[in-house]
């Protein structure tokens, strides 16, 4: 499954506007219940399982890349949300440099093996140069989409 299978313009954030990943997960839990992916009465809860995860161990892969995410019972099926931050999140990644690129997965409990798969993919697409120039150029939540879209099925 490619990360433009799951995303909905709704659940993109063309410029996030948080300064470090704890208030990226908050910003994007925020965008999912929005976009009625997850229930208001759950935020707090998938807000609590992917700070859980990201204390374990940051999800800063390095490149510019976070993917905070969890395995909840919360979520019916594969969720996902995509920020882009052009001033950079403080992420404490693995090269200690800002993220740019926010996805957020959350994945109903029990099928965390099932979509590892899908989160191995993601990394790989966004370290792809025509990938970051497509997203640098988008102007907003569709054209973001738009090329997550074009580049995820040209792997």
């Amino acid at each position: 499954m490619n990360l433009g299978d799951i995303l909905s313009p709704s659940q993109i954030i063309s410029d996030l506007k948080a300064g470090d990943r704890w208030q990226a997960i908050e910003e994007m839990v925020g965008q999912l219940v929005e976009a009625g992916k997850v229930q208001a009465g759950n935020r707090e809860a998938v807000i609590a399982a992917v700070r859980k995860r990201e204390a374990s161990m940051s999800t800063g892969i390095g490149f510019g890349i976070g993917i905070p995410h969890a395995s909840t019972d919360l979520v019916p099926e594969l969720t996902a949300a995509f920020g882009r931050s052009r001033a950079g999140v403080q992420f404490d990644a693995l090269d200690s440099q800002p993220v740019h690129l926010v996805t957020l997965l959350l994945v109903p409990q029990g099928q965390f093996q099932k979509h590892l798969h899908t989160l191995a993919g993601i990394a790989k697409v966004q370290r792809r140069e025509d990938f970051l120039r497509a997203l640098d150029a988008a102007k907003d939540a569709e054209s973001i989409l738009k090329a997550i879209r074009d580049h995820s099925s040209a792997r």
